[in-house]
């Protein structure tokens, strides 16, 4: 089945109780017990399980070609409970450019469950292979990553870290399911903060695990889901779903707007540099080309030259770019991320990141001509 049949119809259909074509919103926080104890509709609390939230693991399970889904209440929560798959004693490697917050848990949590970390760059084969000789649990990695756009190379590291016992991680936030698949690729997990693209309207937080086989890891994912409670509710799943009909035509034409914004700024004197990995020049360009299909997302990051202060000139001075965190909604955002990310970001003083929507692109080019004069 096409992508564009799986994320309207999979994981739903009409209610069998009223045959309404949206599935209701599924509110209740317990569920009735048969006279035998058990439990005959298949939920017994909210927090372990609800209409709502199965049928959101059901579609994004199908759009990521995987096993299964477990869903929780925001990114980090996804992500952290990836982390505590390597249990005490065991062994994390993660990309150095990583999203800000992930790598605060690794720095901050991580290591008190008696787990430790090692980051590299995951664009340096020879730096992974030799990060992994040490027995490590997981390799965790994002591409492109946030706020560098860097590609990392999944099928190559993924049979890296399979040589040597290691499970793989990506965090496939920015490319979504609709561009990327790293299940195919070779790995064993997939998280995506819902809140971006898979939400796609700034209005809803959540995050999500697909995995590629129903195993161990599936089974301790859905029992930390179920124990640790970081679960979304039902009207976050029902949002969720909601949007992801509309999610192959809100990437591809966000990807398409977002290369034309890209060339119009790598051909602009008044910017240093944009990581985007759709243009030629970009390092990972190759690897993008072949891992990636239908575009090469709808996030870049240029440099300025001037630091921060002109950083902040620019971004002060755009009419349609909101000046705001988050990314993958319809409106087109931009933002200083270095000030966001704090002491240990690997963002440059003059970098801004763009997420870019759904308006016109010859408006967003225009708006981004006249703040380049501050």
């Amino acid at each position: 089945m096409k992508f564009e049949t799986l994320a309207i119809h999979a994981g739903r259909g009409p209610d069998s109780a009223t045959g309404a074509v949206r599935e209701p919103l599924h509110l209740s926080t317990t569920f009735e017990r048969g006279a035998d104890g058990a439990y005959p509709h298949g939920y017994d609390y909210t927090r372990s399980g609800n209409p709502n939230r199965t049928s959101l693991e059901r579609a994004i399970t199908a759009l990521e070609r995987g096993k299964d889904a477990i869903a929780f209440a925001s990114g980090s929560a996804a992500s952290l409970a990836v982390f505590a798959l390597a249990t005490p004693g065991g062994r994390i490697v993660c990309a150095s450019d990583c999203y800000y917050g992930t790598g605060k848990q690794l720095r901050d949590i991580v290591p008190r469950w008696g787990i430790d970390v090692e980051f590299v760059d995951v664009s340096n084969l020879t730096e992974v292979s030799q990060a992994l000789a040490v027995p490590t649990s997981l390799l965790w990695f994002e591409t492109p990553s946030n706020p560098l756009l860097r590609v990392a190379d999944i099928a190559a590291l993924a049979d890296l870290a399979h040589n040597r016992g290691t499970l793989v991680g990506v965090d496939n936030t920015f490319a979504s399911p609709v561009l990327q698949q790293p299940l195919a690729l070779g790995a064993d997990v997939v998280m995506h903060s819902t809140t971006k693209y898979l939400g796609g309207h700034s209005d809803v937080l959540g995050g999500i695990v697909v995995t590629r086989d129903a195993g161990a890891e599936c089974a301790a994912l859905r029992q930390y889901q179920a124990t640790a409670g970081g679960v979304p509710s039902p009207f976050d799943c029902w949002l969720l779903l909601r949007s992801l009909p509309t999610l192959p035509l809100r990437v591809r034409a966000q990807a398409a707007n977002a290369l034309a914004v890209a060339r119009f700024l790598h051909a602009d004197k008044r910017v240093e540099k944009v990581h985007y990995a759709g243009l030629p020049d970009h390092p990972g360009h190759e690897i993008a080309l072949r891992q990636m299909s239908g575009g090469f997302g709808g996030v870049l990051s240029i440099e300025v030259p001037g630091g921060r202060d002109r950083a902040f000139a620019v971004a002060a001075k755009t009419q349609l770019f909101t000046r705001a965190t988050s990314l993958g909604g319809v409106e087109s955002l931009i933002e200083h991320r270095q000030s966001i990310e704090g002491p240990h970001s690997e963002a440059p003083a003059g970098l801004l990141r763009l997420s870019i929507g759904l308006e016109h692109v010859d408006d967003l080019i225009a708006d981004l001509d006249q703040a380049l004069d501050a």
